[in-house]
């Protein structure tokens, strides 16, 4: 069985790099059953979120006990070109939660994929440039950007909507 190490520890550059790391990512979590990830991007227009693999690794993922939360500045353009994730998403509501700060500026806004196993900071998202390891000092480092991240945020992309 793989572990973390079997995940990039450094520097990646480019977007074929940065998508394939998503790709590990969400499939190490399925093997490994990480309980929760958190996952923060302006809109996750580049992330290869419709792909069947990844639904694929997703749906491997969602079991019980786990939790993935999704903070974005919009997502208009995710609901818009990744279609089987939304649908993925309707499915297990009930572990996703998506939280919207759109008051955020593109440019402080982060990029990142975390997990208490491992991080992914795209930190260039121009240049899909950026870090990645399982040191515990990025990890807590990471997960306290997010955290304050987070209590700037509002629930955002409801999984459903329904008309009275």
């Amino acid at each position: 069985m793989a572990n973390e190490a079997s995940l990039l520890q450094g520097t990646f550059s480019g977007r074929e790099d940065f998508q394939q790391l998503i790709r590990d990512a969400i499939a190490q979590a399925a093997r490994e059953g990480w309980h929760e990830m958190i996952w923060c991007d302006l809109s996750f227009e580049d992330w290869p979120l419709g792909e069947r693999s990844v639904i694929a690794d997703l749906q491997a993922w969602s079991m019980t006990g786990r939790k993935l939360t999704l903070m974005a500045r919009r997502f208009d353009t995710l609901i818009a070109t990744h279609h089987r994730f939304v649908n993925w998403r309707r499915q297990w509501e009930h572990i996703v939660e998506a939280r919207g700060i759109s008051s955020a500026s593109e440019e402080e806004f982060p990029s990142v994929i975390w997990s208490p196993n491992w991080v992914m900071q795209r930190l260039q998202r121009d240049w899909c440039k950026g870090v990645a390891g399982g040191e515990p000092a990025r990890r807590l480092q990471t997960r306290e950007l997010l955290s304050d991240w987070l209590s700037k945020s509002s629930p955002a992309f409801p999984s459903s909507t329904l008309g009275l």
